[in-house]
């Protein structure tokens, strides 16, 4: 009976640190730790939006969590597509210039400015000045 307990502990170890050397991240327990370099990928920003974006899809395969959290770089001259908001959404604009569209609205956005958009409202975000705009965005997940 020892040694089967002694077994399928060791088993389970190997498995944890195969799955997250696979993955490469690091799991342990009670925390993910996620690194920027693993995650980027270069894209065209979502919502039919123009030029090209880097996304940081943090935590996306983590079990049972509830909260999306991304980090998106807009290029020169790039934008998220304007779209209808189905849930509370948080950006937090961490670096750069942009102009913001809420509905009918416009305003500039920099470092620092945070905006939640509520359910039914329209929006979208486009880079402007000489830096990439770096948002952070936080969703409930689907």
């Amino acid at each position: 009976m020892k040694k089967r307990f002694v077994a399928v502990a060791l088993v389970t170890v190997i498995s944890i640190s195969v799955i997250s050397f696979v993955f490469g991240r690091k799991y342990q327990q009670g925390y993910i730790l996620e690194h920027a370099k693993d995650l980027a990928k270069d894209q065209p920003p979502p919502h039919d939006g123009v030029g090209m974006s880097t996304a940081y899809s943090y935590f996306a395969s983590a079990p049972g969590l509830k909260l999306t959290f991304r980090r998106r770089v807009l290029k020169k001259g790039a934008a998220i597509g304007f779209h209808l908001q189905k849930e509370d959404e948080i950006y937090y604009i961490e670096s750069g210039t942009g102009v913001m569209r809420m509905n009918n609205d416009s305003f500039a956005v920099k470092a620092g400015d945070g905006i939640l958009t509520r359910p039914g409202n329209s929006h979208d975000i486009r880079q402007t000045g000489s830096d990439e705009l770096v948002v952070i965005i936080n969703y409930m997940a689907k």
